[in-house]
């Protein structure tokens, strides 16, 4: 599907979609725990779907009504076939450490995009917990070969290729035999992920210990308890409608957490330093359009934000540097590239710098924006036709249903001009 964009005014009001991060951790701690779970506003995307098959494969069951999913864990069982983890990294990475736990062999596969995402750092930190496993030169697909437990010490990782090696280390080091004391080798990147993986294992019952820097953790041996857990609403997925009141309008999200651990509630800040009129009211977030200038802004603990941002920045008023680009490149696509070209193309002046990208703001046009099957760019984009030009075509456009389903609907509440366009074929 094509999605065509028309220069556009927004007003109105629309709920954020629930947490794809706190989805994901949450079914994981269902999985972990030993009988019935209740996950209560979850987001049901083609990632947290990855994940709920998954999960069923390996034994646990899932009952996954719209507005409440009940999950029965704590028995898992080795898998008939190959794990296929679709196109979502968190499932990737966190089922191959959750197979360590499964008594027999697991394979995991994935679609093309994620087959060129790292896992190598994980399995090695595994290994180095004594557990049995390989990958295809630090790629999927990943076989693990689990005797039903992992046995624990000591591992030393990376911080700063991705967090989600960390998180899946912490979700399954409390069933270790013994303690589990994970160091990392490198700073640890986008830390609020990790922060908001040891809320989730909290709210289940168990505590990790981690330093000051989260540069060390420990975990004791615990078990996880059942529980019922409220997802909260998703800023990742929100930026993108707090962006387009901020260029164009004025729109109200609601059910955001104004003190969330989620890293992209940062783009609150971003938005008032660029000038836009920001409003917090409980869980309501309004944001009123106003002449933006640009910023500097360091993407490192929210490299998520970087598509919105850099949205915002192609209209804001002066020259814009965003740092922190490094592992862009690891995402669903390489995602600076991807911004790069679609701003050129949408005369948009913008370079990239080793770690930053330089964007000079003016008024975009219309143009053809190949979204390279990432979700994110597709939203960005969307963001920048509603002030660009003439029109904005995205190819692709369902791409958006990685994380977030219902957003052309929501675009189009708020008043959007867009126009689907079906295949051809």
């Amino acid at each position: 599907m094509k999605v065509e964009i028309r220069r556009s005014g927004v007003k109105g009001t629309v709920a954020a979609p629930p947490s794809k991060s706190y989805t994901h951790r949450a079914l994981i701690c269902s999985a972990l725990a030993q009988g019935k779970s209740r996950i209560l506003n979850p987001l049901y995307s083609d990632d947290t779907g990855a994940t709920c098959s998954v999960l069923g494969e390996l034994g646990v069951g899932l009952s996954t009504d719209p507005e409440l999913w009940e999950v029965v864990g704590g028995e898992l069982e080795k898998p008939d076939s190959d794990l296929f983890c679709r196109e979502s990294a968190t499932t990737l990475r966190f089922i191959a450490a959750v197979c360590a736990l499964v008594d027999g062999t697991s394979r995991l596969t994935c679609g093309p995009a994620l087959s060129r995402r790292p896992v190598g750092p994980l399995l090695d930190g595994l290994r180095q917990l004594e557990v049995d496993c390989r990958s295809n030169g630090g790629f999927p697909p990943a076989v693990i070969k689990g005797i039903g437990r992992i046995r624990g010490g000591s591992a030393a990782i990376r911080g700063d290729i991705s967090s989600q090696f960390v998180s899946a280390i912490l979700l399954v080091s409390p069933l270790a035999d013994r303690p589990v004391s994970l160091k990392l080798t490198t700073p640890l990147e986008s830390r609020p992920y990790v922060s908001m993986t040891m809320d989730t294992q909290r709210r289940f019952g168990v505590e990790v210990q981690a330093s000051g820097n989260m540069r060390e953790f420990q975990v004791q041996r615990q078990i996880y308890n059942p529980t019922e857990f409220a997802v909260e609403g998703d800023w990742s997925s929100a930026a993108y409608l707090l962006a387009a009141g901020g260029l164009a309008g004025k729109v109200t999200v609601l059910g955001l957490k104004p003190k969330s651990l989620q890293a992209d509630s940062a783009i609150i800040d971003i938005l008032k330093k660029m000038g836009a009129q920001v409003d917090l009211k409980g869980t309501a977030v309004s944001v009123k359009s106003s002449s933006l200038k640009g910023l500097e802004f360091d993407v490192s603990d929210c490299p998520d934000l970087f598509p919105v941002v850099s949205a915002l920045c192609a209209v804001a008023d002066g020259t814009s540097v965003l740092r922190g680009i490094r592992r862009l490149r690891y995402k669903e696509s390489d995602r600076v590239m991807a911004m790069v070209e679609g701003l050129r193309n949408m005369g948009v002046k913008a370079t990239r710098r080793g770690d930053g990208v330089t964007i000079v703001g003016t008024t975009p046009r219309g143009g053809l924006i190949d979204p390279k099957n990432d979700h994110r760019i597709a939203m960005a984009f969307s963001v920048v036709g509603l002030v660009a030009e003439g029109e904005t075509v995205i190819l692709d456009a369902d791409c958006v249903s990685k994380s977030y389903p219902g957003f052309w609907d929501a675009m189009g509440k708020l008043g959007v001009g867009l126009r689907r366009i079906g295949d051809e074929q």
